[in-house]
């Protein structure tokens, strides 16, 4: 009788699923035959430019303002609230709302939903510059936890449960905790756990997913709702297939308010949302809920395949599960292909740069050691194999004796903090070079980048490890974002403001 009910019931969600009430809202108007008085000023494409000629007439006939019969995404009533409520069927929540301003914008309603004025958010060191802009814009006092730190890849994983269940005990203050999951390289770590420890201590969990959009259709689904997060902001246009800019916040409403939220989305999102980009979310996760297990079924052996073919007679290592578990305990998103490339004696930045010039490879990322390809549902053994066939080559014919060994592999520096991000953001500074900041508090962000993960942040007393990281990421690799725009100089605050 059970599985008769299940049965059933899939198959009633599939065809829930397979409706995208906001696309064909969108399709409908785009094809009828009206004459635009509104904006925006192109007119649904009325005159023929470059813009036309490469995108379509179809495309700027969809590219139109908010109006009744497309409904509103700051107070939706219509189309545009029944997609977020399949959204929400889709990914188990109780509220899915789409943002067109990137994940950045969840992260930030996030936070500033959830902390007030000097309120404690604990996060990990190795989160993206959107939460350290969340904590300058909420007023909030950031507890950092280092990551677990990989020297043999040259990269970091998640926070251990350990380090969640020390910060939470010396902060029995802090109201929120906010966790990357899955990392930027794929680490997963165990969040059913630190969910359920945080829980106990009356502490909200927030999930940075950015990078976890297809985890729900897995095979072996671990999505952080189902570890029991309680809001989730997931980068649809990264794994799960929509237009780049468009996400999903993801909400369990037990220990925070949809109507706050909404309320907070509203002021940080723009008036003018763009309907391509909400008919991309429309479109993306119906294919992800309709076919998103199959295709990724499908993958996993070619993957797989892949990877031994990649370390078959070879020194390129693989991450893999099983090395993630063992070291780190933590699980593992294979649709993170991170190949250490050092062993062959050229920098992961080197192979990168190969791949694109002289095969027009084009990867998501490369660091000192590694490479990191993104392996997506609409991937198939003719882009994989090619990928493959490149490094068997590149190997071949740019090898060279020795491997590349460096002891700035992974900076996650953590530096006392002296004031808020937001009051040093707010107080009287001066530009100076940052050879000379030694023990000067620092009004800038400094971050690797990608993936965004900050050397120093507003607050923070520069420290001589700080300067000798910036040197080499900077000055060797080019890889160092910072605000200050003269060469080699930061903002800091003035002495009279300590």
């Amino acid at each position: 009788m059970q599985s008769v009910q299940n049965r059933v019931a899939t198959e009633e969600f599939l065809v829930t699923q397979d409706r995208m009430p906001l696309f064909e809202a969108l399709v409908n108007y785009a094809k009828q035959d009206v004459t635009p008085f509104d904006v925006p000023g192109h007119k649904m494409g009325l005159e023929t430019n470059p813009l036309k000629w490469v995108l379509g007439e179809m495309t700027l006939r969809m590219d139109v303002n908010s109006m009744k019969e497309l409904d509103l995404l700051s107070h939706p009533e219509s189309v545009i609230k029944e997609a977020q409520q399949l959204a929400a069927e889709a990914f188990h929540v109780d509220h899915a709302y789409f943002l067109v301003n990137g994940t950045s914008v969840g992260i930030l309603a996030m936070i500033l939903a959830t902390c007030k004025p000097g309120d404690t958010l604990i996060v990990p060191r190795n989160c993206h510059k959107s939460v350290m802009n969340g904590i300058i814009l909420s007023g909030a006092k950031p507890v950092f936890i280092q990551p677990e730190v990989d020297q043999h890849f040259g990269i970091a994983h998640g926070i251990s449960v350990e380090n969640v269940k020390l910060a939470l005990a010396e902060n029995p203050q802090a109201k929120t905790l906010l966790v990357t999951y899955p990392t930027y390289f794929g680490s997963m770590n165990t969040l059913e756990e630190i969910c359920k420890i945080a829980h106990e201590e009356n502490v909200t969990v927030l999930v940075d997913s950015a990078h976890g959009a297809h985890l729900t259709f897995l095979p072996d689904a671990n999505d952080a709702i189902r570890a029991g997060a309680d809001a989730v902001t997931i980068s649809m246009h990264k794994t799960g297939g929509s237009l780049t800019q468009s996400s999903l916040l993801l909400l369990k409403e037990q220990r925070i308010d949809s109507k706050h939220l909404q309320k907070v989305l509203n002021m940080l999102q723009t008036t003018s949302a763009n309907y391509l980009l909400m008919s991309s979310l429309d479109v993306a996760r119906r294919d992800l809920a309709l076919f998103g297990q199959q295709r990724f079924s499908t993958l996993k052996p070619i993957v797989d395949a892949a990877i031994d073919e990649i370390e078959n007679n070879s020194s390129y290592e693989v991450l893999k599960a099983e090395y993630v578990q063992q070291n780190f305990k933590q699980s593992y998103d294979w649709t993170k292909l991170v190949i250490r490339v050092n062993d062959i004696g050229l920098t992961g930045f080197e192979v990168y740069t190969i791949l694109k010039q002289q095969y027009g490879i084009q990867l998501e990322l490369a660091e000192g050691y590694v490479i990191m390809a993104v392996i997506s549902h609409v991937d198939t053994s003719e882009t994989i194999g090619k990928l493959v066939q490149a490094l068997k080559q590149i190997e071949l014919k740019h090898a060279k004796k020795d491997a590349i060994q460096s002891p700035h592999v992974t900076a996650n520096q953590i530096n006392s903090l002296a004031m808020t991000p937001q009051q040093a953001c707010n107080a009287e500074t001066e530009t100076i070079s940052i050879y000379k900041a030694v023990g000067r508090i620092s009004a800038d962000s400094l971050m690797i980048y990608p993936p965004g993960i900050p050397l120093i942040i507003p607050g923070e007393v520069i420290s001589e490890d700080v300067v000798e990281l910036y040197d080499f990421y900077f000055l060797n690799l080019g890889n160092v974002l910072i605000e200050t725009k003269e060469k080699n100089h930061i903002t800091v605050v003035r002495e009279t403001n300590k």
